[in-house]
């Protein structure tokens, strides 16, 4: 919603905050929070694996032996009880 008005709008940031504000009855800042919060997460998510090739594949490996370990550690803790 917010990125479609911003389209419409020129790229006017606080127009449309304000207009999506207005249709949701939020506060324009509390929406720029929200939308500050959010767009390095997307950003991030999108330019990883393009950055390095193999990337994706060694961050997929280092959590798959992250789960593994825990794994293990709830394994052990349950033959105590």
């Amino acid at each position: 919603m917010y990125h479609d008005r911003l389209a419409e709008v020129g790229g006017a940031k606080l127009a449309a905050r304000r207009h999506v504000g207005e249709m949701l009855d939020i506060n324009p800042a509390t929406l720029r929070n929200w939308i500050e919060k959010d767009m390095p997460a997307v950003s991030t998510a999108s330019s990883s694996p393009a950055d390095e090739p193999g990337a994706e594949l060694r961050e997929l490996r280092r959590e798959n032996a992250e789960l593994r370990r825990a794994n293990e550690i709830l394994k052990t803790a349950s033959a105590f009880f």
